[in-house]
């Protein structure tokens, strides 16, 4: 193989290289393990919340920076977002399905963790 194009064999399901850096998936890893995605997505597992409350639940975080993590996660389709058409706007957040399939193992993950710590 040459060059940075990936291979995949005939009738085989796609098989990203992340080590690529022209790898669509690395994005969306680099958005998931950002230092705010985490705590975003683990915010969101198990109901969907408001702007302020996103930033009320994760201590810390500024606006920009949950704005722009946010839209990083959306354009990634990892989240969703609902806007609300009163004034001011409320803008409400959610996972997608595939923000809930790869929320499962952060839950384990985070509860791994949280288990060790005395």
């Amino acid at each position: 193989m040459t060059g940075s194009a990936q291979f995949t064999p005939a009738g085989s399901p796609p098989r990203y290289e992340v080590f690529h850096t022209d790898c669509p998936a690395r994005a969306v890893i680099d958005h998931v393990t950002s230092r705010w995605g985490i705590w975003i997505l683990i915010s969101l597992r198990d109901k969907e919340l408001r702007f302020f409350e996103l930033r009320e639940s994760i201590r810390g975080i500024s606006e920009k920076m949950l704005a722009q993590s946010l839209r990083a996660l959306v354009e990634d389709g990892l989240v969703w977002r609902q806007v609300e058409p009163t004034t001011p706007p409320q803008v409400t957040y959610g996972l997608t399905e595939f923000g809930q399939d790869l929320g499962e193992p952060l839950d384990d993950l985070f509860d791994r963790i949280t288990r060790r710590l005395s």
